[in-house]
């Protein structure tokens, strides 16, 4: 029997850096610019753009888009402040891209 020998992690599709850990998941329930997201509690080998107010699916959000520290791929964005109070849980979370990430066991 297989045995893992660390955390399951996604890494960047272009140049495979490690961008975040499968347990940091929140919900796989999210639409990003180019299809099905992923919302994660951390991410980590990533850079951060200037942020920005964005009117989402679910409302007006100021968001920063998040790159690959090693490509420059955008890979999502961080939600820095949600206006509605029924978004706040998003803040300070990350949206990775489906399209962007590749899961690596």
């Amino acid at each position: 029997m297989a045995e893992s020998l660390g955390p399951r992690l996604y890494s960047c599709s272009n140049c495979r850096n490690r961008v975040s850990l499968h347990d940091d998941i929140i919900s796989k329930c999210f639409q990003g610019r180019n299809g099905r997201a992923f919302l994660f509690s951390h991410a980590m080998n990533i850079t951060l753009g200037p942020k920005e107010d964005r009117h989402l699916l679910s409302g007006l959000h100021t968001v920063a888009d998040i790159y690959c520290a090693d490509c420059h791929q955008v890979l999502g964005w961080k939600y820095e402040r949600a206006y509605e109070v029924s978004q706040k849980y998003k803040e300070g979370k990350f949206i990775l891209e489906k399209a962007k990430i590749v899961k690596e066991d």
